[in-house]
């Protein structure tokens, strides 16, 4: 596998530079993340001053927005992606399992920890047969995203607790990252990080639209989560993130009617996509993915009108956020039109 550093939605800069499109006049619809992101508040000088506190109400409010059991353990973190980059070095050499197509970081930082990363296609999971998971060498940890990154793809979650128990029973992990679940919070298994050998993912990234705060969390297994915490050490998260964090938790008013509107506007952007040939679009409450035989052509030519999509290799695919304003939507609608890519 490949080692060297992976690239991700949103690189504006870098496209600005290579197209020669000032950076404010870039639609970006590459990373997923909620145009429409919590409003924040003014933040406490106090908070600035002090050294983070464990015990500022953050834990209850992870646990509460989780959905987790009394006995699962609770951990802040800068994003879900310092658990991606420590948890692989909690573990000797061993075998590990992650969906293709999948968020790149996991299946890079098992590898680069020294462990032997299987890829699992969507094919093997068109059945009910469980049994590829002791076919594929007999894993020792499966992580995977629900609903899938960039793909939308979801498994139930009864299915996902199927294949924990079939792990457990040879001391096996199930690693589930949830970063873009909060729309859909029936597709979580947070209710059950109470079960030995299972960790949840969470980020504020994605639905709370606040990527640049590096702010989630790692809920499960205590044993897991506590070997997590010595690994990172203290301060896992800045006292302002916990602060911002533990504050757009707590609207709750806020998410419920921000997941009404993904929903709404996720539908408007498959809608459009279809008008202008890209059937059958997948995805989430946050993007649509598509597969296209010239994914490559359409993002170049998206791109030289200065809208930014997240390309796709391997399947050939494009994966479109949302716009943010009516005159963004507009914009988009045009560009695929007169771009005849249909």
């Amino acid at each position: 596998m490949n080692l060297s550093p992976l690239e991700h939605g949103g690189r504006l800069r870098a496209a600005a530079k290579t197209w020669g499109t000032p950076l404010d006049q870039w639609l970006d619809l590459s990373t997923g993340i909620n145009p429409h992101g919590w409003p924040v508040p003014a933040i406490p000088e106090e908070v600035w001053r002090r050294l983070p506190e464990p015990d500022d109400g953050l834990e209850p409010l992870i646990r509460q927005w989780v959905g987790a059991p009394d006995g699962a353990a609770c951990m802040a973190l800068a994003g879900s992606q310092a658990a991606i980059m420590h948890l692989p070095r909690l573990r000797k050499p061993c075998r590990v399992g992650v969906p293709s197509p999948g968020y790149q970081e996991h299946g890079h930082n098992w590898a680069a920890a020294g462990h032997r990363v299987i890829e699992i296609g969507n094919d093997q999971l068109e059945e009910d047969d469980e049994s590829w998971l002791d076919e594929l060498d007999e894993l020792d940890v499966l992580v995977w995203i629900n609903p899938n990154n960039p793909t939308g793809q979801v498994v139930d979650p009864d299915r996902l607790l199927s294949w924990h128990q079939r792990l457990q029973r040879r001391g096996g992990w199930l690693i589930v990252d949830e970063a873009f679940v909060d729309a859909t919070p029936e597709l979580s298994v947070g209710h059950a990080t109470d079960k030995p050998g299972l960790i949840v993912m969470r980020s504020l990234g994605k639905f709370f639209g606040l990527a640049g705060l590096r702010a989630g969390a790692a809920v499960g297994d205590p044993d897991i989560v506590r070997r997590l915490s010595a690994v990172i050490g203290p301060w896992s998260i800045s006292g302002p993130a916990r602060f911002i964090m533990g504050q757009a938790l707590a609207d709750t008013q806020w998410q419920a009617a921000t997941m009404e509107r993904l929903h709404s506007e996720s539908q408007r952007l498959a809608d459009c996509l279809s008008r202008h040939g890209f059937e059958g679009a997948a995805g989430t409450a946050l993007f649509r993915y598509v597969r296209h035989g010239r994914a490559a052509d359409i993002a170049g030519e998206l791109a030289r009108r200065g809208i930014l999509v997240r390309e796709f290799e391997k399947p050939a695919a494009l994966r479109f956020g949302l716009p943010g304003s009516e005159p963004e939507w507009t914009r988009l609608d045009q560009a695929l039109y007169l771009s005849h890519l249909y």
